[in-house]
């Protein structure tokens, strides 16, 4: 996939009012998938001594937790949209000073800014919602050092296949916006500087007692982003119509996760019929040839995963 390419369906004025819009908490789906996630750190033999987590309002604030359990003395950067997100994860995640147990844990700064690159960036389930993936990957890049890793995880094509399916058969505009492949991702990445990407998925699924519930949980995880959606509010009578078909059907919603990791390469030296390179880089680039992931293969899939 050229870099230049973004996912076509996402409308960027509903993504950026989705990513202002206030968080209560954490979805449910979005904790569970990064416990996932960091039970995938034990295949990562670097121990950051700073990481960033991006946007654990929505990616789920009990992960930050876990992960300094993991990294007990390593500081952190919590990155957030907003001045008014910065607060309310300021005081989910750092305990006041006069409190015995801020002098025992690492620093943890809380910023809508990144000025200090780390080892470590972790983002649970953010990439799909972004209008422009690509330049989110990017900040992810700057926001690394120099052999650090990369660890997200994020939607794929076969979520609400149940969903897409209804609103096909009712012929309504589709619920959502198209969602990437794998492999597009791990192309994306390696277009835009990372090496080495690491990808797979799994299908989570997940049942409901009543069609209300159901779309409960989905406001939760997100908005209709497709440029396609209907233009206007819908009705009373739109929704009811909504519920019954759900009814009529399972209960349930089917949920494509896939998790990536990927490292911040040294730069590469660009060698001409004349060129000065300095030693540090030198260095740099005899350094290079070590693996850093304990020999993983460049991708790996469950049995079910997507060709």
């Amino acid at each position: 996939m050229p870099a230049s390419t973004t996912p076509p369906t996402i409308d960027p004025r509903a993504a950026q009012r989705w990513q202002h819009l206030p968080v209560a908490e954490s979805p449910w789906l979005h904790e569970e998938v990064a416990r996932r996630m960091q039970e995938r750190l034990d295949y990562i033999k670097l121990q950051p001594t700073r990481w960033v987590h991006w946007a654990p309002l929505r990616g789920g604030m009990q992960a930050h937790g876990l992960l300094t359990q993991r990294y007990p003395k390593a500081a952190s950067t919590v990155l957030e949209n907003s001045s008014a997100d910065v607060q309310r994860a300021a005081k989910a995640l750092v305990a006041p000073r006069w409190k015995p147990q801020s002098w025992l844990q690492p620093k943890t700064q809380v910023t809508t800014r990144i000025d200090q690159p780390a080892q470590m960036l972790w983002s649970n389930m953010a990439l799909h919602m972004a209008a422009d993936p690509q330049a989110m990957m990017t900040q992810w890049h700057q926001a690394l050092e120099v052999d650090g890793f990369l660890m997200f995880s994020c939607l794929g094509p076969d979520t609400l296949l149940e969903l897409q399916k209804l609103y096909q058969a009712l012929h309504w505009p589709a619920p959502a916006h198209q969602f990437t492949d794998m492999h597009d991702w791990g192309d994306m990445l390696v277009a835009n500087g990372f090496a080495e990407p690491v990808m797979d998925m799994e299908r989570i699924t997940l049942t409901f007692e009543t069609p209300a519930r159901l779309l409960e949980e989905l406001r939760g995880l997100g908005r209709n982003l497709f440029v396609g959606r209907f233009p206007a509010l819908r009705g009373r009578g739109w929704h009811q119509q909504l519920l019954d078909a759900l009814a009529q059907q399972p209960l349930q919603l089917t949920f494509e996760v896939i998790y990536g990791h990927a490292f911040k390469p040294p730069p590469r030296l660009s060698v001409g019929a004349h060129s000065e390179i300095s030693l540090d880089d030198m260095r740099m680039a005899l350094q290079r040839g070590k693996r850093r992931d304990g020999g993983l293969p460049t991708t790996f899939t469950d049995p079910g995963a997507r060709g």
